[in-house]
């Protein structure tokens, strides 16, 4: 591995951020992959570079078909809950048992409590706020469930500007499309066909724990197939 390669992936590890170093098996040259940003001396083709994220947010590693060995450095899956609401109670423990690290956030102390969310880390500031200082990577998924513009709509904002695998909002067919067109308003138009909403798969299930279901299979089917639905 080239040293200045290294560097990086130890200052991505460092960072609890996920990476991939990709290796040209014929003749080692390397390029470094944070979810973001490509760098090092390796050419790859924007076919190449989808099969590469995709491999690092389902943490695989392995050969790709045009002899490039592909080393996934991913950290635990994230959920990332906006709004302790009822159904957040129940995908918090579920995702849990899934293998995600959950976080769970609301500035609202009185929704977002330990007694609500057991073993949940739980982040009691703004929804723009604390996915900044979280850092979303690659391997981060983004459930805004409050159904407050004012607290899901920042969090979408983030989310959108950040690699995260997955954005998804609860609310309707007709609220959604109220919240499209605040977000194109804002400037967002070119990346809110990457919000799954009605969020979750359509399982016919209305009750919370059923919603929280069907929002988990979505996530884990995203994270492993893309973004077919």
């Amino acid at each position: 591995m080239k040293w200045a390669l290294y560097g990086k992936l130890q200052a991505a590890t460092a960072a609890g951020v996920s990476a991939a170093l990709v290796t040209r098996l014929a003749d080692g040259a390397q390029s470094f992959f944070d979810g973001e940003r490509w760098q090092g001396g390796l050419e790859t083709t924007e076919a190449q570079r989808a099969q590469v994220r995709r491999m690092l947010i389902a943490d695989k590693s392995g050969v790709l078909d045009e002899g490039l060995f592909v080393r996934s450095y991913a950290r635990a899956p994230r959920l990332i809950v906006v709004g302790a609401a009822h159904i957040s109670q129940f995908l918090a423990p579920m995702a849990t048992l899934a293998g995600f690290e959950v976080i769970v956030i609301d500035p609202r102390r009185a929704f977002a409590s330990s007694e609500r969310f057991p073993g949940v880390k739980l982040i009691d500031a703004w929804p723009d706020e604390a996915l900044g200082q979280l850092k979303l990577d690659a391997t981060s998924a983004v459930v805004t469930l409050t159904h407050d513009p004012k607290l899901d709509d920042p969090a979408l904002v983030a989310a959108l500007q950040s690699p995260a695998f997955y954005v998804g909002a609860l609310g309707s067919t007709r609220t959604h499309a109220k919240r499209v067109a605040r977000l194109t308003e804002a400037g967002f138009g070119d990346k809110v066909a990457r919000i799954h909403a009605p969020v979750g798969l359509d399982l016919g299930g209305r009750a919370p724990r059923e919603i929280a279901v069907a929002i988990l299979a979505q996530v884990i089917q995203v994270r492993y197939q893309g973004e077919a639905k």
